[in-house]
């Protein structure tokens, strides 16, 4: 690498570096002859971040005067681990091949020769400059309150700003690290420049403890940009919770652990209102609720308007389907679909329901003739997305498999109930 890049101002390591002496000079054969003695170093080697903070986004180099030759060059990050550099042929100049953090603090260890039959060590430290740009995230779900989910709950990344580089995807993918006990294989999916998901191959496994975790402060996303500050999220899943609505046969069938517990009468959308097919996450639950049809457009006064206070809302997309109480419609549950949209049953049934669901379970829609599920705005639909398709919207092309490394540890929080926001669009039953 002769050739490279060298910082002009060249102030001495004199000031910078600490010194490591022998304990004296010394030789080391019985006569005491052709043997280096230790000198001080120091005044021969200068750095690039002499006197002042390192510029992340440029190499860190180390250059030696006159005739003196660098050794051994070690520059070490914040985590511990060395970073990657090269020694010219000339052995006057080395630089980091490998980029430095921002906002960080590195230790250096140089050996070196003075060129007169003398050698010595040097050590110093430098922190580089804040980061020009940073990218932040906010992970999800929130497990602030309850950190216990569905076997259905996607993990979700949300980025502080907008991510179109193929290259800088990678990078923000490999930041992340997804931990369960016991391992499963997932992928990440890019919902959108700014947001993603990972889930696995099938359903979580039921009472698993899973950790996610941000893990890219200070390091080079893309030129003048770089991650923020880490974040870690822990959770752990309940039973596998599994409702299958057949708007068919308007059953309800309720299973924990893959046996069924409980089938329920029900009624689901009518025509024009049909409640859509497919895998759904359960987003939040209400045990009361304001519905009314203006909310989705209908006219109050018309023939299919309605403003009502519903009981026991399990809610399964963003736009307002629900799954609860509908007293007033007793009559066709098990017969008939007479919803807007949402699926009805008894209130001692809805009760029940809610009481036995949480945030992340599973309900699925099928035999409607209504729209299939979205895979992603409308709530979680990613079980809707085939697991080849899913992975080939991975920056990195690959599932993962979260075995916990030794380092990796999962705390998950007590067992409660969260509920969901409160609602965009309503779509109760007309009484």
């Amino acid at each position: 690498m002769k050739g490279s890049r060298i910082v002009n101002t060249r102030t001495t390591l004199a000031a910078l570096l600490v010194i490591t002496p022998a304990a004296a000079c010394s030789t080391s054969g019985p006569s005491g002859k052709n043997s280096p003695h230790q000198v001080d170093v120091a005044p021969l080697i200068h750095t690039s971040a002499a006197g002042a903070k390192a510029d992340p986004t440029k190499a860190f180099s180390v250059t030696a005067d006159g005739t003196a030759k660098l050794g051994e060059v070690t520059v070490t990050g914040p985590d511990g681990q060395p970073v990657a550099g090269q020694l010219a042929a000339d052995q006057q100049h080395w630089q980091t091949t490998d980029p430095l953090r921002a906002g960080a603090g590195y230790t250096v260890k140089v050996t070196a020769e003075d060129g007169k039959g003398g050698h010595g060590e040097a050590d110093s430290t430098f922190t580089t400059g804040a980061a020009p740009h940073v990218i932040g995230a906010d992970l999800g779900p929130d497990s602030s309150g309850s950190g216990v989910y569905g076997v259905g709950q996607p993990l979700t990344v949300t980025l502080s700003e907008k991510v179109t580089d193929p290259a800088a995807r990678k990078q923000i993918e490999n930041g992340l690290t997804v931990t369960s006990q016991p391992a499963v294989t997932g992928a990440w999916y890019w919902v959108d420049d700014q947001n993603l998901h990972f889930r696995p191959e099938d359903y979580w496994p039921s009472n698993a403890t899973v950790k996610l975790a941000y893990d890219l402060p200070g390091i080079r996303v893309a030129e003048g940009v770089y991650g923020g500050e880490e974040k870690t999220l822990a959770l752990r899943t309940g039973d596998r919770i599994e409702a299958v609505i057949d708007a068919e046969s308007d059953e309800l069938t309720y299973k924990r652990n893959g046996e069924v517990v409980r089938t329920i009468p029900v009624t689901t959308g009518k025509p024009g209102f049909d409640t859509r097919n497919g895998v759904k996450v359960v987003l939040g639950q209400e045990s009361s609720v304001r519905m009314s049809g203006e909310t989705i457009g209908i006219p109050d006064g018309s023939s299919e308007s309605y403003d009502l206070d519903v009981k026991w809302a399990t809610r399964v997309t963003w736009s307002g389907e629900y799954v609860h109480a509908a007293p007033w419609s007793t009559w066709a549950q098990g017969r008939e679909n007479v919803s807007h949209g949402c699926t009805g049953m008894s209130t001692d049934d809805a009760k029940w329901f809610f009481d036995n669901t949480r945030v992340g379970d599973l309900v699925q829609v099928v035999n409607s003739k209504g729209h299939e599920m979205e895979p992603f705005g409308n709530g979680f639909g990613d079980w809707n997305v085939g697991w080849d398709d899913y992975v080939k919207h991975s920056a990195l092309g690959k599932p993962v498999n979260t075995a916990a490394s030794d380092t990796a540890t999962t705390n998950p929080a007590p067992d409660t109930v969260t509920n969901g926001p409160v609602p965009d669009r309503e779509a109760a039953d007309r009484q």
